[in-house]
This record gives structure tokens, sequence and C-alpha cells, in this order.
């Protein structure tokens, strides 16, 4: 529509409230709105807030006029011949920011178009900003469309600007002289504002990284070209004591000296990042180890280098996961009817209490993991890794390398990262040292040291670290003996023994040899439900009387055994040739025997007189049950024959 057939449209609305169908719908529908409303198309009034409104308007839009600035500068650079002025509006109309010559900046004082003034519809007519804020929608509006007459000499052209959720937020527009009315100006604004509002999303997108990478508990630093800091999270600043101004000048090869910064370098080909299990970080004099991913990012405006640094601790907690460095067992999973061994649990209650070193004495299968375990789980230690190493199954060679773990390129066939040993994977934990008085004796001297100071240093390392380790060793040797016989140190020998826990063996608990019979018996009754066994008073007699070399391992052992190849759902003395070879301790000679006879010849039978069927039900070798059968006078033929 041209200026004069404009005019004219206003005119008419303004005489009888007419509308004309060439006009837009957004303008119709306000000019409407302000007739309705009473606004006077005559009148110049503009609000204009004080100043102290103004100041909290500002400080509430300060992210929009922070990130909207160098685009107003930027479109105003296209702009700045041809005499328009640049406006930024909040959502309610408030004038935000004007940039333009001085000439447009008088001028437009003559309508109040200033900072601090508010442009709303039904405050100083229709018009551009107050109808893209209002309707949601870019748009230009040349003289006469404007409501009120001391507007019609403007074109303005408005787009509103809108935030992450879609909402308006503000609205950008250019207003000039009406000769000067151009459709590529509205064009113009559109940009300038979709250029706002990309700004704004890559803004918070950068405070949701900036703010996820503060709240990690790794540190991150980022470096430019020359290996220099750029930025650091608050985990960096914390753990590595890093103020950001005074290390920004210091090359970070010389503080990450094991990194092969060329692969880094070079890591732009592979698009794959650099991971690092064991670095040491220089800072201050002090030197630190990590985990860290180190990874490359290229755009135009160079390189940087993202380093992720983790705390050994936390590579630690993941080998202890993945090699079940964790206990299993509590108090609650050793069970007694004996009075000496309900003392002996109590007085470990009483030592998972404290830190001091504990030698735990015992023969075979007496529990002593099961007990070590326990006192862990029932200490302050408990959330932390109980490691369990065997010393009877580490090569010598290969004792100090596994207790005290070693630096890369330590010795031939070292991993290149380095490893820790036992003590560094026990930190924050409990290290069980078992079948301790099987340690070759010209190690004992080196334990010793780790165990008093509790610092270890690696192989081919050079700074020794500092542990909060708890030390528990067993042993089934009289340790005493083998100090007294000079096969163990007896610095050692005291060091290990500042609490000492007895455990007796199941020979001289006979109350727990039914009570744990019966647990054990419990235990396979209800994982096979459909096989279930009971004891006869005569088998429980028989396991009393036994010695029970191996305690209680060979006891579950034996149980276990005798469940699987019994016959009969009572387990009778019959079956007692099943627990172990050797039972004239337990059976009268002249009864034995027979028994025994007989106990074979009905597998024979319930076989069929196949004796691989009857070798596999008693879970030994066919020769071996003709073995049997020739002891006992036994002739499988004849017992098949008897069947047919």
């Amino acid at each position: 529509m041209k200026i004069g057939e404009a005019k004219a449209v206003w005119q008419k609305f303004m005489s009888d409230g007419t509308l004309n169908e060439k006009m837009q719908p957004a303008v119709a529908r306000s000019w409407l709105k302000c007739r309705e409303m009473r606004v006077n198309p005559y009148s110049d009034n503009v609000t204009q807030v004080d100043d102290i409104v103004f100041q909290k308007v500002l400080k509430k839009n300060k992210e929009l006029i922070r990130i909207a600035a160098p685009i107003i500068q930027s479109v105003y650079q296209i702009i700045k011949e041809s005499h328009f002025l640049l406006v930024l509006t909040d959502r309610d109309g408030y004038v935000l920011e004007t940039i333009g010559d001085d000439s447009i900046l008088k001028r437009s004082e003559n309508i109040l178009f200033h900072k601090g003034a508010v442009w709303t519809n039904l405050g100083v007519g229709s018009n551009a900003p107050g109808i893209a804020l209002e309707y949601d929608m870019p748009i230009q509006m040349n003289g006469p469309e404007h409501y009120c007459m001391s507007q019609h000499g403007w074109t303005c052209s408005a787009a509103p600007i809108h935030g992450l959720n879609g909402q308006v937020i503000g609205c950008l527009d250019l207003s000039g002289a009406v000769e000067a009315a151009h459709p590529h100006t509205l064009a113009l604004v559109v940009a300038g504002a979709f250029s706002v509002e990309s700004m704004l999303a890559s803004y918070h997108q950068s405070l949701l990284m900036r703010s996820a990478a503060n709240g990690l508990h790794e540190s991150i630093l980022l470096l430019n070209d020359t290996f220099q800091l750029r930025w650091i999270n608050n985990t960096a600043k914390k753990e590595l004591s890093i103020c950001f101004p005074k290390m920004a000048m210091i090359d970070f090869r010389s503080v990450m000296p094991d990194v092969d910064w060329n692969s880094v370098i070079t890591m732009q080909k592979e698009n794959a990042p650099l991971y690092i299990d064991d670095m040491r970080f220089f800072i201050k004099g002090k030197v630190r180890r990590f985990s860290a991913t180190i990874s490359l990012t290229v755009n135009t405006s160079g390189r940087t280098i993202t380093v992720i640094l983790r705390k050994q601790e936390h590579l630690i907690r993941s080998v202890n996961r993945v090699s079940g460095n964790q206990a299993a067992y509590s108090f609650d999973n050793i069970f007694t009817a004996d009075t000496m061994m309900k003392q002996v649990i109590e007085r470990a209650r009483q030592y998972a209490r404290y830190d001091g070193s504990i030698l735990i004495e015992g023969e075979s299968g007496t529990g002593k993991e099961l007990f070590a375990q326990a006192i862990h789980t029932g200490s302050c230690r408990a959330e932390g890794p109980f490691v369990a190493v065997n010393c009877a199954s580490l090569p010598r060679d290969l004792i100090e390398s596994e207790l005290f773990g070693y630096e890369k390129g330590a010795f031939t066939g070292a991993l290149k990262e380095g490893n820790p040993g036992k003590f560094e994977l026990a930190d924050h934990g409990t290290l069980f040292l078992d079948e301790i008085g099987e340690m070759p004796l010209e190690f004992q001297a080196k334990l010793l040291r780790v165990v008093e100071t509790l610092q270890v240093r690696r192989i081919g390392g050079k700074e020794e670290k500092k542990l909060d380790v708890r030390v528990i060793a067993a042993t089934n040797r009289n340790l005493k003996r083998q100090v007294r016989l000079g096969l163990f140190r007896s610095d050692l020998y005291y060091r290990l023994n500042v609490l000492r826990l007895d455990i007796p063996p199941l020979r001289e608990r006979p109350d727990d040899v039914e009570f744990c019979a019966n647990r054990f018996l419990q235990r396979f009754n209800l994982r096979y439900p459909d096989r279930k066994r009971k004891f006869s008073a005569d088998f429980l007699l028989s396991l009393k009387h036994y010695d029970w070399p191996g305690n209680v391992r060979e006891l579950q052992n034996s149980i276990e055994r005798v469940f699987y190849t019994s016959e009969s759902p009572v387990i009778s003395s019959h079956d007692f040739c099943y627990v172990m070879d050797d039972v004239a301790a337990v059976v009268p000679s002249e009864t034995r025997e027979e028994s025994e006879k007989q106990t074979y010849v009905r597998i024979l039978k319930n076989s069929g007189g196949n004796v691989a069927d009857a070798a596999h039900r008693i879970s030994v070798s066919i020769p071996t049950f003709y073995r049997i059968c020739k002891q006992y006078d036994i002739i499988p033929k004849k017992i098949r024959r008897g069947l047919e």
C-alpha cells in the first residue's frame, strides 16, 4: 500500500472506524483494539520510567543486552550510512538500547523513541515493536500504518526475539524516515533477531556445559595450541590448587611429561582420544598421579586440547571392582555352637574397631580369610577394598612388583603404563596377607618397612606414596616357632602381631561338628529341594569321632559329597565311606568292612551291575571302583547275573 493510499485508509478509520481490506491483518486488529481502548491517535505522549525503575529493567535484561550488543553493532555497521535507528526492547516494550547517527537520534527524540521509554500498542498506538511483541511476528509498518499521527513520518521494521523455550523475550527494531522504506530492512531485522537467538542458545549451551563440567569429580583442563591453559573447571582448581591467571603462561608439556604430545597433535587424523592409566602431574614442586583422557578439537579458531584427569583412586576402585577386591562375608556368616569359638568371634569384633595390624593363626580350613573379611566388613573401612594376597602362590621374582607395583619401563615385560601393587589397591581398605609364613626371608625386610611406614615406592619409582591401609596377616604355621628357627624375622613378627587371633581347630570344638554339618546339609537341601536328606544319629556320631585334619573346609566338602552320593533320604553310618578314605578311628573294624561292602554292593545293584554308572555315582574312576570291588571281594558280573 502506497503512503497516499495508506493516509486515506487511516483518515477513513479515524472518521468512522471502517477498515480497508488491503491492511495488514495484524495492523487492522491492533487498530481496532486501540480504538476500543480509546487510545488518542493525535497524542504524542510516551510513558517514560524514572531512572530507578529503568535500572531494575536493565538488570533484569542484562543477559539479553550483553548478548545482543555485538550483533546490534554488526547490523549498525551495515546501515550506519542510511540514517536508520536500531532499537532493542524487552518483552514489555521497554527500550533497552538505541544506536544510530546524530541526526536520527535527534529525530527520535521528537517521538520519545529513546532508552527508558515504553513502546506498547496501547501506550503509543499501533507500532512495529508493539505488534511484534504482542502478536509474536515480524512486521514492517510505513507511515500512516501507525495508529498515532506523530509516527506517520517513520518506517519501522521489527522482529521478536525468542528465548530458549520459544517465549518472546524482546524485540529488534530498525526505524527511519518513511521515504527510505525498503522490504530488505525487515529481512535484515529478522536476520539480526535470529542471530541474537542463536547466540543466546550457544551461551546457555556453554553455561550448561560449564555447569556440568564444574559438577564433575574429574579435573578438566583446556589447553591452546601452545599447550597453555585456556580454562579449568572448579574440581581442577580445588584438586590441583591451580589459579588460572598465574598458570596461564605455563607450558603444560612440562607439567605432564608422561604424555606423548606428538601423538596428541596428530590425533585429529585418528579421531580417537588418548588414554593414560597412570600419569605424573608436577605442580608446585609436588607430584600427583592421575589417569588421563586427552582429546583434540580443531576448528577455525585453532586447536583446543581437552585434558580430563581422574584421581588414581578412581582407577584403583575400578581395578578393585573388576578384580573382585571386595569382602563378601561378615560376622553374620560365621556360625558356631562352641563357647570358645564365640569368644574368638567377640574378640574379632573388638579388633574390627581399631586399625592395628592383626595376625590370625589357625590350621588350614579353619576360616582365617572368613574372619579377615568379617573384620574388614565390621570396620570403618567396610566401603573400601579388601585385597587378598596368597603369599605362598607368589613367584619369588614377582613378589616385589605384585605387592609394591612398578613404573613404566621398570623391567622387561612391564606394562608401558606401569602398574599399581596390592598395597596401592588396598588404599583406604584392608590388605590380607594369607600364608604370611611362606614369605621368603630375603623379602621380609622390605615388607616390614612398608607395613611400618605405610609408604610404598614402586619399582623404578622415585617418589613414595603415603597409604591408608590396615594389614591383616594369616598363617597355618606357628610363627613364633618360625622366628626361633630363624625362618621368619622377629621384627616383622612383632609388627604384625599387634592384635592376635587364634582360631581353634574343629577337633577341639565337638559341638560345632554337628552344628556345622546340619547347617551345610540345610544349605544343600534348599538348593536341591527334590533331593532332601537328613542325618541319622549314628552318622552324626561318626562325624564327631573323626579327627577332621582339614577342619571346617573338609567337613563342608564331606557333607556335600555324601549328600550327592547317598542313595537313601537318611544319611547313615553306611554312607560314611563317602566322607573320607580312612575311617579306622571312627567305625569298629569288625563292622566297618561289612558295612562298606554292603554299601558298594547296593550301589552296584542300583546301577544294574554297570560298573561305569556305579563309579559315576560315587565320583570315582572306573579303575578305582574295580580296585574297591577287589578289596571287598565284590564280583560285578555275579551281581549283574543276579539281576537278570
